[in-house]
């Protein structure tokens, strides 16, 4: 396995988003890409991660490969990746060789590790709300209810998304109608509650896009698609808080 980036922000981005949320995961290396799925300590938030084989300039694969990484110990080689930089990947001795070549050639090894949780399979969730979005819009909403609560609720209806958040003295309410940039597609009118802490660590996928997907349904999962044509797909599956808070 030899795969080469020259656009090494893509997966330092990546790994600096999911590892405040996973501590370890497993890696999946095949014709089309390099994929990892992951849930939460917590079993709250799962995290589905693509960078296709065509974002690479090198891509070498006898046969599929898996491997199981710390991704603290990754996110801290990935941090000393410069924009220049050309990151190559490779299997060496059970390791895991990053080498970043630019001025000088510096290579790091990190371990392979065990991991006994068992594979985690992506369910298949059906919504009624699909909306797409500039990811600036949604950060903001969401930075905006983090003022005054814990969770948030999204609520939408044909061609209108309005997101409430409620204190014990304090409240807010954004109202985001469909328009150029922001298409809402909702059967009927569907409400539901997310966590607030996680959402601030998701939307950070917007360093990996300009828009963002968002799906959800009544006391459902809501889900998160941050993409990049032919190059890098970063999702996540957030659980709905359904108690009275």
């Amino acid at each position: 396995m030899k795969l080469t980036l020259a656009e090494p922000s893509i997966l330092k981005e990546s790994i600096v988003i999911i590892s405040e949320l996973v501590n370890e995961a497993r890696f999946k290396v095949n014709k089309n890409g390099l994929e990892m799925v992951a849930m939460d300590p917590a079993n709250v938030a799962m995290v589905i991660f693509k960078l296709l084989s065509s974002s690479f300039t090198e891509y070498a694969i006898k046969e599929d490969v898996e491997l199981a990484i710390n991704l603290q110990n990754l996110k801290q080689v990935l941090r000393r990746a410069k924009p220049n930089d050309m990151l190559t990947l490779e299997m060496q001795d059970n390791k895991l060789s990053i080498q970043l070549r630019g001025k000088t050639t510096r290579t790091f090894s990190l371990p392979i590790i065990e991991l006994e949780d068992r594979e985690q399979r992506v369910p298949d969730l059906k919504f009624p709300v699909n909306i797409t979005m500039p990811c600036e819009v949604l950060n903001d909403s969401v930075e905006d209810a983090s003022i005054v609560a814990e969770s948030l609720a999204f609520e939408a209806e044909k061609g209108k998304l309005h997101i409430f958040a409620q204190g014990d003295l304090s409240q807010v309410k954004v109202d985001i109608a469909e328009d150029d940039s922001t298409q809402i597609q909702a059967e009927g009118k569907v409400k539901s509650k997310y966590s607030i802490e996680y959402l601030k660590k998701m939307v950070a996928g917007s360093k990996l896009s300009e828009k963002v997907e968002i799906h959800f349904n009544k006391d459902y999962p809501l889900r998160l698609d941050y993409k990049e044509v032919d190059k890098v797909q970063l999702s996540f599956i957030l659980a709905p808080r359904v108690e009275n808070d």
